[in-house]
């Protein structure tokens, strides 16, 4: 269908203008008075927007962006605006281009019928099933100011999370990277000056002298080889991990991990929690409920876990049940959850779990690099023992044949 620019007025004569998709200009009109705007001026567009052309698995914004987005939409929804200039007055203060095309998008979609989450659900990229759920159960339940509000609330507690793990392993970066990088210098610069002080004497080099000089040769040398050959190996296992068994043993290996593997869980347990908690709060049914949960979770062996306890909700029984013999959840989580099916209180326990390993994970957080320090010290260590013995040991044995 063709796209028409439009201008018009609202009750308070404030000028509003716009594309919207159409199938002719008698259609515009007709919607925007249904909107309580009297139409201006209605023109077709030849051209289709960038905006347009954009499919929902292309798209990559900041998750900034889209909590900033969210927040500012239930402040306006609260303040009572209308859907459309609420949208309007978020797209002109956007500064992101492309998540500015977005909401362009959005509004012409509104504008031609669809609802707030018909809308967003083409944008899978920026707006997860999660976000797009609980859009739709506001607008079925005619408290979409609220539900945004939550929504905001959650989006908002994630994106703290991320930013303060990322503080906290800023350090163990820069440390790893240093590491390398002086390996790397060693292994090219150090290590063949070396190579040509010992090559003038047949004393048998030790095995440490020997690798060391086997890196420099296939840095120096080979690094095509090497360059291919993390390339292939980097490929092979984003292919694994995308298939069902390699991201379920992925994900398994990542809990097992020390220090980041109790923190992945905590966040894993947390979320399921709060999202759980949430959503039925804002009275979305508990069987989709846990469909979500499942898919929001970002661990394929805990949505494992959600999905038996789906499938005995199906059947009638509890929760708390398979909760326990999944391994996964704490005694606490399990118990409170038991208590909350006697009491018809379980999306206030659930909240209130996750308000406990909240708490758990900003200690954890708040203590990631002391826990991170044992073992880089120990692996710093180790490569600093084996260069040390792979320059020096040489020099002791010419030493030795020196003395005699």
């Amino acid at each position: 269908m063709p796209n028409y620019q439009y201008k018009s007025r609202d009750k308070f004569s404030k000028p509003i203008s716009g594309l919207m998709v159409a199938e002719n200009e008698n259609i515009v009109a007709l919607r925007l008075t249904q909107l309580g705007f009297v139409p201006i001026s209605i023109s077709e567009v030849k051209e289709i927007t960038r905006a347009v052309k954009i499919t929902g698995t292309t798209i990559r914004i900041k998750f900034s962006d889209v909590n900033m987005f969210t927040r500012q939409l239930a402040t306006l929804q609260k303040a009572g605006l209308p859907i459309l200039l609420s949208l309007g007055a978020l797209r002109e203060q956007t500064q992101n281009k492309i998540f500015k095309q977005v909401i362009l998008q959005i509004t012409r979609d509104i504008e031609s019928g669809s609802s707030l989450s018909g809308a967003l659900e083409k944008y899978p990229r920026v707006f997860n099933n999660l976000y797009i759920n609980m859009v739709a159960s506001g607008e079925a339940s005619g408290r979409l100011d609220e539900v945004l509000e939550r929504l905001a609330n959650l989006c908002e507690h994630d994106e703290k999370i991320r930013l303060r793990i990322k503080s906290a392993t800023r350090y163990p970066l820069i440390v790893v990277v240093a590491m390398i990088i002086g390996f790397i210098l060693l292994t090219t610069l150090v290590v063949p000056r070396y190579a040509k002080i010992y090559a003038q004497y047949t004393t048998a080099l030790p095995l440490p002298t020997l690798m060391l000089l086997w890196i420099n040769y296939s840095v120096t040398k080979l690094w095509w080889l090497l360059v291919a050959l993390g390339a292939a190996i980097y490929f092979a296992f984003k292919q694994y991990i995308n298939t069902k068994i390699g991201r379920m043993t992925w994900d398994s290996l990542k809990l097992k991990i020390p220090v980041f593997g109790s923190l992945l869980l905590k966040l894993s347990v947390s979320r399921f929690t709060r999202i759980t908690g949430t959503l039925m709060r804002s009275g979305i049914p508990i069987l989709k409920i846990l469909d979500i949960a499942a898919g929001s979770t970002g661990n394929e062996v805990v949505a494992k876990a959600i999905v038996s306890i789906r499938d005995n909700v199906i059947e009638g029984k509890g929760m708390s049940e398979p909760m326990k013999v999944s391994g996964l959840f704490p005694p606490i989580v399990t118990q409170m959850v038991a208590v909350g099916e006697e009491t018809g209180k379980v999306d206030e326990l659930l909240l209130h779990v996750s308000d406990y390993y909240d708490e758990q994970v900003d200690y954890t957080i708040s203590n990631l690099t002391s826990l991170i320090e044992p073992i880089l010290i120990f692996f710093l260590g180790l490569g600093v023992l084996f260069m040390a013995l792979g320059i020096f040991l040489p020099m002791w044995n010419l030493m030795s044949i020196f003395k005699k």
